[in-house]
Parts: structure tokens; C-alpha cells; sequence
């Protein structure tokens, strides 16, 4: 919401008065004086009148979760356990999956309270990577670095993807590095050689790492520097 308008939703304050507040300097977010009616506030603003808390803000939250085999990828799911399952944290409906992972997919996995911060480091068009490890059943046809990086067309979706690099680690392991996500892209791009993808991994989302320390199941909070880094 408009600064000017969560002022002017007060009880006895008028759009004017409104006006008049923030040209005298008198309201604050987060400590600092604004005038500008237009700033957008958040949940997680704390907005102040003359020193007098009208919205305290809300506690932002990114949780980095290094997910196992066998969970689902949601918040809640009547059959499997899910990955706010792993979480002993309060308010757990409060909070989201940025990039979710397939069933049997393991690896990083961010969760949040902060919609505008997981859209930066998830919506396609901010062109961030996402790191695989791959393990496939066949040798990797080294063809599949050209290939790869030239995109794929995807003839359910009627598109082609977006370049990747592929980096071939031994016969039957690769990491890659996709812009987007498409429905099970990584298999299906190694399906279009028919090589089956037998595991699946994820290291890296943009320049968050999955935290060497984390074992399959156990997550931390992210420090103040990997939340600036996005």
C-alpha cells in the first residue's frame, strides 16, 4: 500500500492531513523520514508517527532447507509429508516455497514469509541460474553441451528453452545450470537423448549455495549477507 494511503485509512486522518504529516517530515519507515506519499509499505515496514508505532512490522523469515527424497514440494498434501513437515518453526502457515523440487529431488530449497524477495531469485526474468547435480543412466552424449546450450524445443509447451550450460563430470554425471523452470525440464531434456535421469540435485539457486554443513532434512536461517545478495 501507498504510504499516503495507509495514513489517510488512520482513524481522524484525512487524505489532506495525510499530506500535511508527511511534508513536515513527521512520519518515518524503518527509522528514516519520508515525504514521499507514494513509497510503498509492506508488512514488514515499521511506520511511525512522532516517535508513536503505528504498524510495528512483521518479522521477515528465509529459511534455506536442505531437502531430502520422498517429501512434497507445498505447504500442505494429504498423502505425503511436505517440507514445512522438516520445519519446527511457529507461524509455519505464514510461509512459502520459493522454487519448488520434484518428489525425489534433493537439494537447496528456500522458504520464506517475503513474496517480493522470492519472486526476485525465482521469476524467470530475472535470468539467475539454478545449479544441478546430474546423475543419468546412460553415458552423457557430450553432443548434449551444444544442444543444450542452443535450447531445446518443447513440443507440449510449443517453445524452446533457454540456453544452459552442461558440464560433463564423469560418464554418467553432469551439473547444469537452467534460467528457467519448466515442468521436469532437467529429465526431459535428457530424455530428448533417451538417458534417464536416475538422481537429482540442487546446488545453487542464483548466488544462494546450499550450505555444505545442512544434511538431507536439517535447514538454517539465512544470514543478513545471503538475503542482500538477491
Amino acid at each position: 500500500m501507498r504510504l499516503d494511503r495507509f495514513l489517510a485509512n488512520l482513524p481522524h486522518c484525512s487524505h489532506r492531513q495525510a499530506r500535511l504529516l508527511l511534508a513536515s517530515g513527521q512520519v518515518q519507515v524503518n527509522g528514516q523520514a519520508v515525504r514521499d506519499g507514494t513509497c510503498d509499505i509492506r508488512v514488514f515496514d515499521h511506520v511511525s508517527l512522532e516517535g508513536q508505532t503505528l504498524q510495528a512490522g512483521k518479522a521477515a523469515r528465509f529459511i534455506m532447507l536442505h531437502k531430502p527424497t520422498g517429501c512434497v514440494s507445498a505447504t500442505s498434501d494429504p498423502q505425503h509429508p511436505t517440507v514445512l513437515d522438516l520445519l519446527d518453526e511457529p507461524d509455519k502457515a505464514e510461509l512459502h516455497i520459493a522454487g519448488r523440487l520434484d518428489f525425489n529431488t534433493t537439494g537447496l530449497l528456500i522458504i520464506t514469509n517475503d513474496g517480493l524477495w522470492s519472486r526476485r531469485l525465482t521469476q524467470p526474468e530475472s535470468l539467475l541460474g539454478k545449479t544441478y547435480r546430474v546423475e543419468t543412466e546412460d553415458p552423457i552424449d557430450p553432443i548434449c553441451i551444444e544442444r543444450f546450450a542452443q535450447g531445446l524445443y518443447f513440443r507440449f509447451e510449443n517453445l524452446t528453452t533457454r540456453p544452459a550450460q552442461l558440464e560433463i563430470l564423469g560418464p554418467h554425471l553432469a551439473r547444469l545450470t537452467l534460467h528457467e523452470g519448466r515442468y521436469h525440464q532437467v529429465k526431459r531434456m535428457f530424455g530428448h537423448f533417451n538417458n534417464k535421469v536416475t538422481r537429482l540435485h540442487r546446488e545453487r539457486m542464483g548466488p544462494l549455495t546450499l550450505d555444505p554443513q545442512l544434511q538431507p532434512g536439517q535447514y538454517r536461517a539465512l544470514t543478513p549477507a545471503e538475503i542482500a545478495l538477491t
